[in-house]
């Protein structure tokens, strides 16, 4: 029925600086930002992938309460690495703070937050070599 997953909705306060958080610190680019009848339609996404990404909406009113707040308290989104210590130490160097660091024999993972306090967690998979 579907063909691919589009566009997660993160509601911001601010979209120049998700953008900058998303960008600088994460490794987003942009894939869509245009002005259309005075709304700004910001859409961005990992490198090399224009299937899937973030929209960086503007919350206002009532949304506002919602900034940081959109999955109560759960997870936004998981991320998937191949680096996960070059995560850690990209995180760090940015002063994000991360939690939950758990490794096993299926993977590891560590907690952070975006600059609105949403959960994000960074994965690598061990993937086991094909018999």
């Amino acid at each position: 029925m579907f063909t691919a997953l589009g566009r997660t909705v993160v509601l911001v306060k601010d979209q120049d600086e998700a953008l900058a958080f998303y960008r600088d610190v994460l490794g987003f680019t942009v894939l869509h930002d245009q002005l259309a009848d005075g709304y700004r339609f910001l859409h961005i996404g990992l490198p090399g992938r224009q299937d899937g990404g973030l929209w960086l909406m503007p919350a206002s009113g009532e949304d506002l309460s919602l900034v940081g707040a959109q999955t109560g308290g759960q997870p936004l989104l998981v991320l998937y690495t191949a680096d996960l210590a070059a995560v850690r130490e990209r995180l760090a160097a940015a002063g994000v703070e991360t939690w939950a660091d758990r490794h096993d024999s299926d993977g590891s993972s560590l907690h952070f937050r975006d600059l609105y306090g949403n959960v994000i967690i960074a994965a690598q998979v061990h993937r086991s070599a094909p018999a």
